[in-house]
């Protein structure tokens, strides 16, 4: 029997809520080979501006930020 005829065979024996579930997993199977594969970023975007701060604020900017940090809850 081919791949299809065995699903086919399956899906003869399943019920509503089975059939549901499956074509689910079918659509999301077909959606993931319709999309380019992921490339994650070099961070070479993020490295053009490091060190290169403008303006006068980085001070108060800081102190903003270390204001905010609360302890951290795992």
């Amino acid at each position: 029997m081919t791949t299809k005829e065995l699903l086919i065979q399956e899906i003869n024996s399943m019920s509503e809520i089975e059939l549901i579930e499956t074509l689910n997993i079918v659509r999301t199977i077909k959606q993931k080979q319709s999309k380019p594969p992921h490339r994650p970023g070099s961070g070479k975007s993020i490295l053009r501006h490091a060190g290169k701060w403008v303006g006068d604020d980085l001070k108060e900017c800081l102190e903003i930020v270390q204001s905010c940090r609360g302890l951290a809850e795992f």
